[in-house]
C-alpha cells in the first residue's frame, strides 16, 4: 500500500488480521479487520523536533498506525422498471 506526506509517497507494508464475520439482529452480515505498521517520520521528511530541558526530544521518530475496518454487506437492491412511453 502506497502511502504519502507532505508529497514523499512510500510502501508500506500492512500486518492484517481478520477479526471475524457476524449477523446482526438485523439479518446484515459484517465482517471485521485490524491492520498496523510502523513507520519512521523522518522517512517523510518530517524530520522537526524540540530538545526538552530534560533531555531528550519532544517528537518521536517512530509513528505507529493502526487501523479497525468494519464492512458490512449490502443486499443488492432490484432495480425499478423502467417505463416506456410509445412514440406518436
Amino acid at each position: 500500500m502506497a502511502q504519502w506526506i507532505i508529497g514523499v509517497t512510500r510502501e508500506v507494508t500492512l500486518n492484517v488480521a481478520y477479526n471475524g464475520q457476524a449477523r446482526s439482529p438485523w439479518g446484515t452480515v459484517s465482517v471485521g479487520f485490524h491492520a498496523s505498521t510502523t513507520i519512521n517520520r523522518k522517512d517523510w521528511g518530517l524530520s522537526w523536533n524540540m530538545a526538552l530541558e530534560t533531555g531528550g526530544v519532544l517528537v518521536g521518530d517512530e509513528v505507529e498506525i493502526d487501523i479497525e475496518v468494519d464492512l458490512i454487506r449490502q443486499e443488492e437492491q432490484p432495480s425499478e422498471p423502467v417505463e416506456t412511453t410509445a412514440a406518436s
